[in-house]
């Protein structure tokens, strides 16, 4: 038994923690927990917990159904919205095949194995995201509209109001669980929240996201409100992104920075970027994966130029361009490891782990393969023309899921780097989410055209 799980049944005796829940994601994003007793964790360390692979949506077929959950003891942590006794605490999971090979359908093992890949060249990639979500007076009923709880909007500060105590209590909570925050604030829609966590490597981070979007939930609740992290749950509000600062880094040196070159950036960061850029159509339906992350794309895009929120619609990158997909903070001379790069189109409900992997694989191929960055985008990207951006060569995004489905399943860099098995899935279901939502008679329809025809 190495340190790392010493540490966790010494904690669980000393802490009076009574269970213990095991943590993993399927396909799609969704958290999944299988609670055990502290005197089975020693036995779960070594051999893992076995369960009904066919039961997880994406996870294996009935006649392949055993699989086994392996906690990972560096992931533990207290949960601190269960009270203090008897305690709870939590692991995430590596899910493995019988034979004790990582399972080809767990979404941790696709991003590991990225990140292997970036090993093998010398780099560890970095994270950082902002997440942005809603706060609704209640949970909608169906047929309900939503209700944010404020009329707030970007960095107002509301006394007294349920916002600024919930991103108190939550971050309280977060730092409780060992997960950093660098910046909270209120974004520009109403009732919409932004709590940005401090950097990691895109493991951890991914582990992270997950265990933020759970606390979120937890803490609504316990407010009498309700969490959403609906990429656009308002037709006239802004929806909700994951901004992420990526980076690469070649032991403490930060592999994008080169003091005096152009914004600081090195060869290195260019052709990262260019990979981004290439490949960005091929991953947006991992990224952006429901039918609703598409009115965020281009709710902007499709109004007054930049009215609607910030989100990326076209393919360009610029430094400090906000209409771009892929941006270059601005950068302060004495902090090069802080170079960095932002990808904007990502959505909040995403499944991370997968996100972050093809972000990854998209930029090493980038650097791999030397390819060239095109110039930047210096003008708002939404005011200009069609034919100005034709001029330019900014081709746009998918315009909805079928678009981007469309562009993915003929991805060699998808279909190597999520896996045969997950790739065919993940097609396979957002194809019937786009064909379910094809055949439905919307609102607008029955409004616009019930009362003419």
């Amino acid at each position: 038994m190495d340190r790392q799980q010493e540490f966790v049944l010494r904690t669980l005796e000393e802490r009076d923690i009574r269970f213990v829940r095991l943590w993993f994601t399927d396909v799609l994003g969704y958290l999944k927990s299988v609670a055990v007793a502290p005197a089975e964790l020693e036995g779960a360390f070594a051999d893992g917990i076995g369960f009904d692979g066919s039961a997880i949506e994406g996870f294996a077929r009935v006649y392949e159904a055993d699989m086994i959950a392996k906690p990972d003891p560096s992931t533990f942590q207290l949960l601190p919205w269960r009270g203090e006794s008897p305690g709870v605490g939590r692991m995430f999971c590596d899910i493995l095949l019988p034979d004790g090979t990582p399972s080809y359908a767990d979404p941790r093992w696709v991003l590991k194995r990225a990140l292997g890949r970036a090993s093998d060249l010398g780099f560890t990639f970095y994270t950082h995201p902002e997440i942005e979500f809603f706060l609704l007076r209640e949970k909608p009923l169906p047929g309900e509209k939503p209700q944010p709880i404020d009329t707030g909007g970007y960095f107002d500060h509301t006394p007294h109001s349920i916002a600024h105590d919930f991103r108190r209590v939550s971050i309280q909570m977060l730092e409780s669980m060992g997960l950093s925050v660098e910046y909270s604030h209120h974004e520009d829609g109403p009732g919409q929240q932004e709590i940005d966590l401090r950097y990691a490597d895109a493991l951890t981070t991914a582990d992270n996201i997950m265990s933020f979007r759970l606390v979120m939930k937890e803490v609504a609740i316990e407010q009498g409100v309700y969490a959403t992290f609906m990429p656009k749950p308002f037709t006239d509000f802004p929806g909700s992104g994951m901004h992420s600062h990526v980076s690469l880094f070649e032991g403490d040196r930060n592999a994008f920075y080169e003091p005096g070159a152009e914004l600081q950036l090195s060869k290195i960061g260019r052709a990262f970027i260019a990979g981004l850029l290439r490949h960005a159509a091929e991953i947006t339906a991992v990224c952006n994966q429901w039918v609703n992350s598409y009115k965020r794309l281009w709710g902007a895009a499709e109004r007054t130029a930049g009215a609607g929120g910030e989100a990326p619609a076209y393919i360009c990158w610029g430094h400090n361009n906000r209409s771009a997909l892929v941006r270059v903070p601005m950068y302060k001379p004495h902090k090069g490891n802080a170079t960095r790069v932002e990808f904007r189109s990502i959505d909040a409900a995403c499944n991370p782990y997968l996100a972050y992997a093809l972000i990854l694989a998209a930029g090493l191929k980038g650097i791999e393969d030397d390819y060239e960055l095109p110039p930047p985008a210096d003008d708002d990207v939404w005011a200009l023309t069609s034919s100005e951006r034709r001029a330019m060569g900014i081709k746009p995004l998918p315009h909805d899921l079928g678009e981007a489905i469309g562009v993915m399943q003929d991805s060699e860099l998808v279909a190597d780097t999520l896996g045969e098995h997950v790739f065919d899935f993940f097609l396979r279901n957002k194809r019937e989410e786009w064909n379910e939502y094809r055949r439905q008679v919307t609102e607008y329809e029955l409004d616009r055209y019930l009362p003419i025809l």
